[in-house]
C-alpha cells in the first residue's frame, strides 16, 4: 500500500492506525454537541492533542442533507478565526472545506492536509491543492459528495477520484468511501453495505479513511440519538479498522485512542 504523510504523521501501509480528532467550527452540525466556538478552539485543540489525536481536522459547514445554508463568506471567515487559535498547536492539521474561496484563505496558514468531500470534483480545488503540493483526504463522488449508491458504484467514484488526483499532481492522498447519508438517496442499508465490505476500497492501493462518527446509520439501527451513539460508533469503527482503515475520524478522540490501543494488542502476531 502506497503510504499518506500529513505532517510528520505516515498513513498506511505498516504504520499504526492514525486518529483524526475534529474541531467543528459549525453550529448547524448533525451532532450539536460536537460544537466548538471560535475561542474555545485552541483549547479543544489541546484537550484533542491530550487525548492521543494525531490530526486536527477542522470544519466550518454542515455537510448533512436538509443543513441550513451557509455563505462561502461565512464559512471562511469561520475558518479563518479557527485557523488563528490553533497557530502554533504543534499538531497536523487538515481542513474540511470543498470551496476554492475558503480553501485559498486556508492556504495563508501553516496547513497539512486538505480533507475535500467533493472528491477533486471542483477543478479549481484540485488545482489549489496540487499546486500547493498537499496530502488530501478524498472522499467518493462523482458530481457532489457521497452521491455513489451502493458498493460497485462507490468504487467507480472512488476510481474516478484517484484519476483527478493523478490530473491535479496530487500524488499523496487518502480515500473516503463516504459512509453516512450523503444525500436523501443513501439509506442506512447502503452505509451498512460500505462497511461490510470496506475490503474491497483496498483495492486502489490508498489508506482508506473510517469517518462513522455518531452517524445517522448507526443511529438508525439502535434507535438512539446523536448524543447516545458513542457505543455503536466505536463497534463500526472496529469492524472497518480490521477491513483495512488506517486514519480514523471521530468526534470522540479519547475513547478512539483506546478503541485502537486494544485493536493493535489483540492483533499483535496473530
Amino acid at each position: 500500500m502506497r503510504t499518506c504523510t500529513i505532517g510528520a504523521v505516515t498513513i498506511g501501509a505498516n504504520s499504526p492506525v492514525r486518529l483524526m480528532g475534529v474541531i467543528n467550527c459549525s453550529p448547524e452540525s448533525f451532532f450539536s454537541g460536537s460544537f466548538v466556538n471560535t475561542d474555545d478552539v485552541r483549547r479543544r485543540g489541546e484537550e484533542l492533542i491530550a487525548q492521543g489525536a494525531d490530526i486536527i481536522d477542522i470544519g466550518a459547514r454542515s455537510t448533512a442533507p436538509g443543513a441550513p445554508p451557509l455563505s462561502v463568506a461565512d464559512e471562511r471567515t469561520r475558518m479563518i478565526g479557527a485557523l488563528e487559535e490553533c497557530a502554533g498547536l504543534g499538531v497536523a492539521v487538515s481542513v474540511d472545506t470543498m470551496h476554492p474561496e475558503v480553501l485559498e484563505a486556508c492556504l495563508a496558514f501553516d496547513i497539512h492536509a486538505v480533507n475535500d468531500i467533493s472528491g477533486l470534483s471542483d477543478r479549481d480545488v484540485a488545482a489549489l491543492i496540487g499546486d500547493a503540493g498537499l496530502p488530501a483526504i478524498l472522499m467518493a463522488a462523482v458530481t457532489r459528495p457521497g452521491d455513489a449508491i451502493g458498493v460497485e458504484a462507490t468504487c467507480e467514484a472512488l476510481a474516478r477520484v484517484v484519476e483527478r488526483a493523478r490530473i491535479a499532481g496530487i500524488g499523496e492522498f487518502v480515500l473516503d468511501p463516504a459512509v453516512g447519508r450523503w444525500t436523501e438517496e443513501r439509506t442506512a442499508p447502503h452505509d451498512w453495505d460500505l462497511c461490510r465490505q470496506f475490503f474491497r476500497f483496498l483495492a486502489f492501493d490508498r489508506p482508506l479513511l473510517a469517518a462513522v462518527s455518531r452517524k445517522s446509520f448507526i443511529g438508525d439501527l439502535l434507535d438512539r440519538p446523536t448524543e447516545q451513539r458513542l457505543a455503536g460508533s466505536l463497534a463500526v469503527t472496529f469492524g472497518l479498522i480490521l477491513r483495512g482503515a488506517s486514519l480514523v475520524r471521530t468526534h470522540d478522540v479519547g475513547e478512539t485512542r483506546d478503541l485502537i490501543q486494544v485493536i493493535e494488542c489483540m492483533e499483535r502476531n496473530r
